[in-house]
This record gives structure tokens, C-alpha cells and sequence, in this order.
């Protein structure tokens, strides 16, 4: 089949004997405020759901180790782990230099309620800011507590994997961090890798979002299923819909690759 893109609007050519259209790609619009951030990321269903579920916590805890000891991580640090995926139709590679442009001005995150800054440039160290409030605001007066803000997070990367094992049949990459600051992950991973066609993935890559969760240290707090509940669900719904337009993007870039 081969489809002619016209202005905004789908059509296909007379070699196309189906007649079935192929919808024109576009990249994601950036968000232009805080409000915009809520919107898009807060109240704005996913249109693809990301977060897998597993019928037992045998279940969960199997595939998170399948996933974590790629990584090299120590799993029992972490009392929860929330494991999302969404498959991408671009190659692994394409979709990891993707991840390396990840920065304040993506339009894939947002940057009005956690604004990324890249210590000296590198995407080695990260520090995410509420608000993108580096200090206090000019309204709030200098009290006991300072003028300095703790970060939402501060990423310090453990492994930047740009290049797969030369044994790995699936081409994965990812990037892996140790997570502290205002923000109770302990770890945080994006993670791609080619589609497995024994597993039904369909499209050409599968990208993961992989945090876990130690509440400061304090264990108890895993227990607190109202706590739990409220602050998944936040995450959960940020989490999806930053992938959702991941996917938006990398679909759109390498379609663009792909015409010259």
C-alpha cells in the first residue's frame, strides 16, 4: 500500500486496493503553561493505558525481576515498583537517540510542574524542579526553612546503556538512574528494547518506564493503601500520558526519517 499525505488529511493512492487510509502523523503539541500541564498530563485520559498489571503479586514480582536484573539492580530496596510499556512502531535505536534529547524543553513531559535541568549540560545529572521554582517565590518570605528548594528529583545516572550487548537479540538500551531529593523514588529507568514476537508485541519496539518506590526509607508508608492509592494514581496517569507522546513523537520523527 502506499499513502499520499495531503495538507491535514488522510488519503491513499489507486495502488492501495483496499482503500484503507493511513493516518497522517503529527508530533505532540508543547505545553504552554502550568494549566496546560494539568490538562495534558493530569486530566487527559491516556489514549493508550501503559501500566501493566498482574494478576498476583507472585506475578508482579517475577516479571519485575526479569526486567530489574538486566539492570543490575537490587530489588528488596524497594517496597513497590510500578512497571509501564508501550509498544512504538521505530526501530530500538532510533527511539533511544530519541531519549538522549531528554530535556526542559520536551514536549513529551511536563515541564511546568517538574522542570528538568541538566547539570553542565549532561544528561548524566538531572535535577527536576516543582514549578520549575529553583528558590523560593519572590511572595514567600525568607523564613527558617530558606530560600533554597530541595528538587522534586535528582537524578545521578548509574548506567547510560547507548550500545546493546553484542549477544542481545533484542537491541536493548536504557537509561538508569539513583533518584533522591523531594520525591519518594528510589530509581528510575527508561528501558527499550525490540518487539518479542512470542510475547503478541506487534509493533517494532517496546519502551518501558520503571520506578521504584522507597518512601524515604520508610517502610511502613508501603503500607498506607489511602497514601498509596491517591499517589499512584497521580503518577500513573503522568506516567502514561508522558509515554503516549513519547510514542506520538518517535513515531513521527521516524517517519520523517523514513521520507528523507
Amino acid at each position: 500500500m502506499i499513502a499520499i499525505k495531503t495538507e491535514g488529511k488522510p488519503r491513499t493512492s489507486v495502488l492501495n486496493p483496499k482503500n484503507v487510509q493511513t493516518k497522517v502523523l503529527i508530533p505532540p503539541n508543547k505545553s504552554k503553561g502550568l494549566l496546560s500541564d494539568i490538562k495534558n498530563f493530569i486530566l487527559h485520559k491516556p489514549d493508550i493505558p501503559t501500566l501493566i498489571k498482574f494478576k498476583s503479586e507472585a506475578e508482579r514480582k517475577d516479571y519485575r525481576y526479569r526486567i530489574l536484573q538486566r539492570l543490575g539492580i537490587e530489588v528488596d530496596n524497594y517496597k513497590i515498583f510500578n512497571i509501564h510499556k508501550i509498544g512504538i512502531d521505530a526501530p530500538a535505536k532510533h527511539i533511544f537517540e530519541e531519549l538522549l534529547k531528554w530535556s526542559g524543553d520536551s514536549s513529551c513531559w511536563p515541564n511546568h510542574i517538574a522542570k528538568v535541568v541538566k547539570v553542565d549540560n549532561q544528561l548524566e545529572n538531572l535535577l527536576i524542579y516543582l514549578f520549575g521554582w529553583t528558590k523560593f517565590p519572590s511572595w514567600y518570605k525568607e523564613s527558617m526553612l530558606g530560600r533554597t528548594l530541595i528538587p522534586l528529583f535528582k537524578l545521578n545516572a548509574i548506567t547510560i546503556k547507548k550500545i546493546p550487548d553484542s549477544d542481545g537479540l533484542d537491541n536493548a538500551r536504557y537509561l538508569l538512574y539513583k533518584s533522591s531529593g523531594g520525591y519518594p523514588i528510589g530509581v528510575f529507568s527508561m528501558y527499550v528494547r525490540s518487539s518479542i514476537e512470542e510475547q503478541q508485541e506487534t509493533e517494532l519496539s517496546q519502551l518501558f518506564l520503571v520506578v521504584g518506590f522507597n518512601f524515604y526509607g520508610k517502610e511502613n508508608w508501603s503500607e498506607r493503601k489511602l497514601i498509596n492509592r491517591l499517589w499512584e494514581g497521580i503518577h500513573d496517569r503522568v506516567t502514561s500520558n508522558v509515554l503516549c507522546r513519547f510514542k506520538q513523537l518517535s513515531e513521527w520523527q521516524f517517519e520523517k526519517f523514513q521520507n528523507g
